[in-house]
């Protein structure tokens, strides 16, 4: 069984509001976050927030950790309820490969571009804890390469909206 995991745990701070609410053709940037791994998930959840169109869970072991929190909660969550993987993406992924879980198959593998987009084994809770727990580099690169992750390079690439400028041009390319 995959889980899905929406990290939502940043502050946003580039994009000056909350870019979780923000909207791209009627729609929020977490409603689509959400709808896109549940077409590939047995269930999906959010990590970082309290409100969410899904099942919500905060990041671990503390908000403030960054992507590392959110993929830690999740992982931690699918090993306990018996999910073999973890497939993750930013609240602002947007344009997700149709073939993302066979891109990304078999895990862990990670988007290149984009290391928040990624399927992990849930048996990876324990790196991904012991690393946020430890004095070394809390990134996603270095979570990667604990557990022995491939990049994968997808044909397209997802839009990662960081600012108010980068959601104009993912409306834009929605309508073209």
């Amino acid at each position: 069984m995959i889980l899905g995991a929406v990290l939502a745990g940043g502050q946003s701070t580039r994009f000056g509001s909350d870019k979780a609410l923000a909207e791209v053709a009627g729609h929020t940037l977490i409603a689509q976050a959400v709808d896109a791994l549940s077409g590939w998930c047995d269930h999906v959840i959010v990590v970082g927030r309290e409100t969410a169109p899904a099942p919500t869970l905060p990041d671990w072991p503390a908000a403030g950790m960054g992507p590392l929190g959110g993929i830690a909660a999740a992982l931690r969550h699918a090993q306990d309820a018996g999910y073999a993987e973890v497939l993750t993406c930013g609240v602002d992924s947007l344009g997700l490969p149709d073939d993302l879980p066979e891109l990304l198959a078999p895990s862990p593998a990670y988007l290149a571009d984009q290391p928040v987009i990624g399927l992990w084994p849930a048996s990876a809770a324990t790196t991904v804890s012991g690393i946020l727990e430890g004095d070394g580099r809390h990134s996603m690169l270095a979570f990667a390469e604990a557990i022995g992750a491939r990049a994968v390079n997808p044909l397209s690439k997802p839009a990662n909206i960081n600012t108010p400028a980068d959601l104009a041009a993912a409306e834009t390319r929605h309508r073209l």
